[in-house]
């Protein structure tokens, strides 16, 4: 008999090349004064924003990296007198983040502060979300079909979540052009990140057919998307990783991911390094540290499928595939936890941390802190 599962989507999943040209009409259907969240390099923002016909653009918010509560506690309080009816985020996974964060807590008399998790009480949401529309351009987070937003919480040295089915979107639009030509160290960051948000849930414990079906597909043509785009810009290798990334997001929303993800939180919040560089320069350890620590056979299967994928995309015996993977993500431009600014001192404290992290619970074994100070050591 097959186990039971339960699943959270977006109402509304579009996919494909050339598809934004949608995203006014969509746009429209929802709401008429916009707030636009999007990043400090738009790429092709100017464009769409210009599409907005039928949508006056009322305010606009520019995120530069990974969302601060003090930001968006400021900005919460500017726009909630604008009458804004709708919001975009237009960007990567922290725009995208802080587009949930924002169309929560508009309509909302309680304080964001309180519906955090580990800093504050974790309260549900209180109020209905504003209609939500959710444009990836980048091929990394998968944020534009998960629940939670993480948002950086400087006096208390943590990231943290606001959680919440309400911050799935109305509709996450996934045009793969948005991504074209993205920077070669964005694409290898977020191409990383996008590769452990498959690799995770296919280890966790609480995998359920329908991210099995979406990891197995995915994690070999993430892989073989990013050797390509290493090598050279391509339409086909983007297309593959904008999937590849909207997979991962489905995918940790209903199995949860672990020990990579689990210590690239507190280890960001130490060092400011970016969240997908961390879980590149982790992946290859964390994988090894599972493999040796798990007991269960289906679970050893799992990581050794994982394994297998990786020798194949690289040509290497399955001996040699963990070893060859952190080979090429160093030779490609990610040399390290110590080359983004993570120091031995960092290690113990985020070690602690990640152990009693959300993402570490699907883990699909305990990992003592001693083993998860080693994968941060061999990563470094």
């Amino acid at each position: 008999m097959l186990s039971a599962f339960s699943l959270v989507t977006p109402t509304e999943i579009v996919f494909g090349r050339g598809l934004v040209a949608q995203l006014n009409q969509r746009a429209a259907n929802l709401g008429k004064r916009a707030l636009i969240v999007h990043g400090k390099n738009p790429g092709r923002l100017a464009e769409t924003l210009e599409s907005l016909k039928d949508v006056d653009v009322v305010q606009t918010l520019e995120i530069e990296k990974e969302p601060e509560l003090a930001t968006l506690v400021a900005a919460i309080d500017q726009c909630k007198s604008l009458g804004i009816d709708l919001v975009l985020g237009i960007g990567g996974g922290s725009v995208m983040d802080s587009a949930k964060v924002m169309a929560a807590m508009l309509p909302s008399q309680t304080n964001l502060l309180s519906h955090l998790e580990v800093v504050g009480s974790g309260l549900p949401l209180s109020a209905q979300r504003l209609p939500l529309i959710l444009v990836p351009t980048t091929s990394g987070t998968g944020a534009e079909v998960t629940r939670n937003a993480v948002i950086d919480v400087a006096d208390a040295q943590r990231k943290v979540s606001l959680r919440d089915n309400q911050l799935l979107p109305d509709l996450a639009l996934v045009d793969p052009a948005l991504t074209d030509n993205c920077p070669r160290q964005v694409t290898l960051h977020s191409g990383l990140d996008a590769i452990t948000q498959v690799v995770e849930p296919y280890f966790s414990s609480r995998s359920n057919l329908f991210t099995d079906m979406l990891c197995k597909e995915a994690i070999p043509k993430g892989l073989l998307a990013l050797k390509q785009l290493m090598k050279g810009e391509s339409w086909e290798a983007r297309d593959a990783m904008a999937q590849v990334s909207l997979f991962g997001g489905l995918a940790l929303a209903n199995s949860g991911l672990g020990v990579v993800h689990g210590i690239a939180g507190p280890l960001g919040s130490l060092c400011g390094a970016p969240h997908g560089a961390i879980c590149g320069a982790l992946l290859p350890a964390g994988i090894a540290a599972n493999r040796d620590s798990v007991v269960e056979v289906e679970h050893k299967a799992r990581i050794d499928h994982v394994i297998g994928w990786i020798a194949e995309a690289f040509e290497v015996p399955e001996g040699k595939a963990l070893q060859n993977f952190h080979e090429w993500i160093v030779q490609n431009g990610l040399p390290g936890l110590a080359s983004i600014g993570v120091k031995e001192d960092h290690i113990k404290s985020a070690a602690q941390a990640a152990a009693n992290a959300s993402s570490m619970k699907a883990n699909p074994v305990v990992l003592p802190t001693e083993t998860i100070e080693n994968v941060m050591r061999l990563s470094l």
